[in-house]
């Protein structure tokens, strides 16, 4: 099976506690405040991986959560950073919000996005020191981390791909062009799932062909087996669309399916298209193909049973698809592009939480009812803890 949706919740660690110390050492009776902050939350950070296919990996692992960072502790010890959580994904991976919007689109291998921010280490009280304030008795808890729910989306990275009816042959012209090894049979959606071949220049250029299964009228519209995977005709920069010539009037065939491609939107309507006029082994004279559109860059006949045509297939789509510059496939980890494209975070309100010698103390102002009580838990309250707030002590409970 192909995947190419996946639902992940990424769960970034909490900051650290900054810790509550005094200086203790023997004949020092009155040591000052000496507590550490406390380690900054990990980070949950999605990868662009060029040797993965597809996102099968998330269908056991749903949920990915980092480590939390460490307390500060006496004698301004600094507590640890929380190990980050890196999972890989396929290059081509758009990752969604709630909403729908793509906030990453990893195209470039390499690529990091960090997908949950860890929160920020609490300050120990000897931050909170002051001439006027000599021993606070009180410091900061850790920042919770960012949590969200994201969709995987997987596009594939091709320079060209094949359009066309079911049955159109563009299994078995795959095979013909590149080292794919797709399964070729006489009967329609042979192909189930998407496949990608490479094709091969004598001069050692190369090119990446993509097939998708097999399209019928009213696929943009969610009708049939292929409209699942329209998407992954938007990155290809040429669209060979493959008629079966032997099989009716290969005009009408090709307004069929340009009309879904249309339709579906992205940018297809607008792509340039090779059409290829397969099996024409099977007629007496050459196939007709009388469309002007200006998006029909060359038209081919060829027959994938016979190879005739194959080698001059070839040796255009160098010409109609001219190779992007070269990227590094792998490079330092300082040298790694890291995405800066972050959904907003969710409005907070401007208050903190302290813990003192007497429990815990909520300064600014803090929310209401339930986020206030989930926000207490997650810093460590616990019943029958006294907390301040307001000017006021309650217990919690």
């Amino acid at each position: 099976m192909f995947h190419d949706r996946a639902q992940i919740e990424v769960v970034a660690g909490r900051g650290g506690d900054g810790a509550l110390s005094f200086r203790r050492e023997k004949f020092v009776p009155r040591g000052g405040p000496d507590g550490g902050d406390g380690g900054r939350g990990g980070d949950v950070v999605v990868v662009s991986d060029p040797d993965l296919r597809d996102l099968s990996a998330f269908r056991s692992r749903r949920r990915f959560r980092a480590e939390r960072g460490g307390g500060g502790g006496g004698s301004g010890r600094h507590g640890a950073d929380g190990a980050d959580v890196e999972r890989r994904v396929p290059v081509g991976t758009q990752l969604l919000d709630e909403e729908g919007l793509v906030v990453a689109d990893l195209t470039r291998p390499g690529v990091r996005f960090v997908a949950a921010r860890g929160g920020g280490g609490g300050r120990g009280n000897r931050r909170f020191a002051t001439a006027a304030r000599q021993t606070p008795r009180f410091a900061e808890t850790g920042l919770p981390g960012d949590e969200a729910a994201l969709e995987l989306r997987l596009k594939l990275m091709a320079d060209a791909a094949l359009a066309g009816l079911p049955n159109a042959g563009k299994s078995s012209l795959l095979s013909r062009i590149s080292n794919a090894r797709p399964k070729v049979a006489d009967y329609p959606f042979t192909t189930l799932a998407p496949i990608l071949g490479t094709v091969d220049a004598p001069d050692g250029r190369q090119l990446t062909v993509a097939d998708v299964p097999g399209l019928i009228e009213g696929a943009s519209e969610g009708i049939g087996l292929g409209h699942e995977f329209l998407a992954h005709l938007e990155r290809a920069r040429l669209l060979l669309h493959v008629i079966d010539s032997a099989d009716g009037d290969p005009a009408e065939r090709w307004a069929t399916i340009d009309h879904e491609l249309s339709a579906y939107g992205a940018g297809l309507d607008e792509r340039s298209q090779a059409i290829v006029l397969n099996k024409i082994d099977l007629l007496p004279d050459p196939p007709p193909f009388e469309v002007s559109d200006p998006r029909i860059v060359r038209v081919f006949r060829v027959s994938c049973a016979t190879g005739a045509g194959i080698e001059e297939l070839k040796r255009a789509l160098f010409e109609l698809c001219p190779t992007e510059p070269a990227q590094p496939e792998t490079a330092d980890a300082e040298e790694l592009p890291e995405f800066l494209v972050y959904r907003p975070r969710p409005a907070r309100q401007p208050f903190r939480i302290f813990r003192t010698d007497r429990g815990f103390r909520v300064a600014g102002s803090p929310p209401q009812g339930e986020e206030l009580e989930r926000a207490l838990r997650s810093a460590g309250v616990r019943p029958g803890d006294t907390v301040e707030v307001g000017g006021e002590e309650l217990e919690f409970v």
